[in-house]
């Protein structure tokens, strides 16, 4: 039976992919939180990847509004990226860019210890977040957290195996319509990586509103839509990324 939604405390930088070319989303913060004990000097890196073809700056999708909230709310304590999914090259590029702090043009051992990553999406996004979480492993660069949201599966991507360099991992989805998400995600190692849950929500009962969106989807794929809509999942995403990387600051060096 599908239950409330109620996510553990996790933490780290958040990978925000968007669907279509990196964009940082830059706007004023409103109301910055106060850095915690211990605030590193490089912020956290959060990014989102929408799902279908959607454009990282269509803020009918939730994942480009809790994209621009974290900005806003976190400012410098925070770098919030979205990408569009099929743009894997540009969002390697801006991870490598970013972590290189010294700017020589390669990782040092210490750049890649001191990264605080978070990835995130819906959709092709989510696995899409999976992908780039495993392209980071192989180089050697950890993850604190990845979040899938109806997962579905890209063309030569594995978006149900969590690599060994992600710490912590969630997975929300839903099963009701033609197209429904990754009912299970499991880890690669489970002695490094902790499966937070692989969480069910379901609509029949409290529809959400999608008037917003094409009638395509409306149509053909109504409750895939309804969770990239629906507030309450969107709201425990946010806290999820907020937790993380309050954690990762909280328990980083000065």
């Amino acid at each position: 039976m599908p239950c409330p939604l109620s996510f553990p405390r996790v933490s780290t930088l958040v990978l925000i992919l968007g669907l279509t070319a990196a964009t940082t989303l830059c706007a004023q913060p409103r109301a910055e939180r106060p850095a915690p004990t211990g605030y590193p000097a490089h912020p956290a890196l959060v990014l989102g990847f929408m799902g279908g073809r959607v454009k990282s700056t269509n803020f009918v999708h939730k994942e480009a509004v809790i994209a621009r909230d974290l900005q806003q709310h976190n400012g410098n304590r925070m770098t919030v990226m979205t990408f569009a999914n099929h743009d894997t090259t540009q969002a390697m590029t801006a991870v490598m860019h970013y972590l290189d702090t010294d700017g020589n043009g390669a990782l040092s051992e210490a750049e890649k210890r001191n990264a605080r990553i978070v990835l995130y999406g819906h959709s092709w996004g989510a696995s899409e977040t999976v992908n780039i979480a495993r392209q980071l492993d192989r180089i050697g660069v950890p993850v604190l957290l990845t979040i899938q949201v109806d997962s579905v599966q890209k063309l030569g991507e594995d978006d149900s195996t969590i690599p060994a360099n992600v710490h912590h991992a969630m997975n929300i989805y839903q099963t009701e319509g033609l197209l429904s998400g990754r009912r299970s995600i499991h880890a690669e190692d489970p002695a490094k990586t902790i499966i937070l849950g692989n969480q069910l929500v379901s609509y029949k009962s409290s529809p959400v509103d999608t008037s917003q969106f094409p009638w395509f989807a409306r149509t053909f794929m109504h409750p895939h839509i309804e969770i990239e809509n629906d507030p309450k999942v969107w709201a425990s995403v946010q806290n999820m990324i907020q937790d993380e990387v309050d954690t990762s600051i909280q328990t980083a060096s000065p």
